[in-house]
């Protein structure tokens, strides 16, 4: 591995080799799930080596705002990797390919299934009898079996297909797509803690597996507390938007200066919630005495919230409440949660130089991580990563020449 120059300059840079150092990664993976867990693997110390196509990563030109023809959806993603673009279509750029392999612990895909076995580099037959300690995580939308097998899967089409639409929202939008890519996201999430727990058990084993990730289980795996309360009650979940389907009060109200979200999520946070706003008589009310009754009355009692609140300063008065031990903050938008002081304490926003992306939410004592360079252009470190894995620069020139090594998007 050739280790990217130390960056001393900047927010929530890596401050050590980290947790993963010394594990070497191969990604296949375009858009977004399997580029999200690649970079939680890289911004940890592991070497990520970013394979696109001729034609590149997609999401570089999903925008505006581009830097230098590179859309910020791939600049969000794609930090601390080095590119290498080459042809799988042609024989020789599976051939690179195996030979990038060399040493390789995981290899990260997100092609259709089928794909790889068609190009006669599938985990079964080959890599796992080549490379039998290799972890292969293969990302797609519904899996390579089963009656969606192998078809097609995009966020906001998972998201209505397993259900998450329908709960987002109310009842006068009808079924509303939520405002990040949250299946995409998921998946990048599970993709990483499925690889980290294949490693944990390859470190007793020896032996790599197959990994096979979809949007489809991961997005339904989100489906908490709604497929809780279906499998127990048997009635179908509705969209409340901002309530809770379970906890009450637990929603967004207007105060004079801002919205706000509180929530109480027990019996002594209600008691002292009340007791803080010089509201002691709903305790002893008796359509709020329990959280039941509270669900079952809420449009009551937000009522009396809703009037309570509405000459308030939110900002100071969520101060005042957490700080008090309740839970409440004031409705930021993005560019306002970004400012903010405490997200730049947990140095959640990473600079260096141009580049400005979300730091990691991952703190660790002795191996922290975090942004050690900028997101790659396309094909930058290709005659590096060949050089690298043994490939004289006669061997480079001519897979450059052949078409093989992609030097300019296609």
């Amino acid at each position: 591995m050739t280790d990217a120059v130390p960056m001393t300059e900047g927010k929530g840079l890596a401050a050590s080799a980290g947790a993963l150092a010394g594990l070497k990664v191969i990604d296949l993976t375009r858009v977004l799930g399997g580029p999200y867990c690649t970079m939680i693997l890289s911004d940890h110390g592991a070497e990520v080596i970013k394979i696109e196509p001729p034609q590149g990563d997609e999401t570089r030109g999903w925008g505006p705002p581009f830097h230098e023809s590179d859309a910020s959806y791939y600049i969000g993603v794609n930090r601390n990797k080095r590119a290498l673009a080459l042809d799988l279509s042609k024989p020789e750029g599976r051939a690179v390919l195996l030979r990038l392999l060399e040493g390789a612990d995981v290899l990260v895909e997100n092609y259709k299934p089928g794909s790889m076995e068609k190009w006669g580099i599938g985990y079964a037959d080959v890599l796992s009898k080549r490379f039998p300690g290799l972890i292969h995580c293969r990302v797609s939308g519904f899996g390579g079996e089963g009656p969606l097998g192998g078809l097609p899967g995009y966020d906001a089409i998972i998201q209505a297909m397993v259900g998450l639409m329908s709960i987002n929202g109310h009842d006068g939008t009808g079924p509303l797509r939520m405002g990040t890519p949250i299946v995409d996201l998921a998946t990048g999430l599970y993709s990483t803690i499925a690889i980290l727990m294949a490693l944990n058990e390859r470190a007793r084993s020896g032996q790599g597996q197959f990994l096979d990730m979809s949007l489809h289980d991961c997005g339904m795996a989100l489906l908490h507390p709604q497929a809780a309360n279906f499998f127990l009650n048997g009635k179908r979940p509705k969209a409340l938007g901002n309530p809770h389907p379970n906890i009450s009060p637990y929603s967004k109200f207007a105060t004079r200066t801002c919205e706000i979200f509180v929530a109480c999520g027990n019996e002594p946070a209600w008691r002292k919630f009340c007791d803080f706003l010089q509201l002691q008589h709903l305790v002893a009310d008796p359509r709020f005495a329990t959280n039941a009754l509270r669900v079952q009355n809420r449009a009551e009692l937000d009522a009396i919230l809703d009037e309570r609140l509405a000459g308030e300063d939110g900002h100071a008065l969520t101060d005042a409440m957490l700080r008090a031990g309740l839970p409440a903050g004031p409705v930021l938008h993005v560019d306002e949660a970004m400012e903010a002081p405490h997200t730049a304490h947990r140095q959640m926003v990473a600079e260096q130089g141009w580049f400005r992306a979300l730091g990691t939410p991952i703190k660790m004592s002795r191996t922290p991580g975090g942004l050690r360079s900028p997101p790659p252009r396309f094909n930058e470190h290709g005659a590096e990563i060949l050089a690298a894995h043994g490939f004289t620069e006669d061997e480079i020139a001519a897979l450059t020449a052949a078409g093989v090594v992609v030097a300019e998007r296609r």
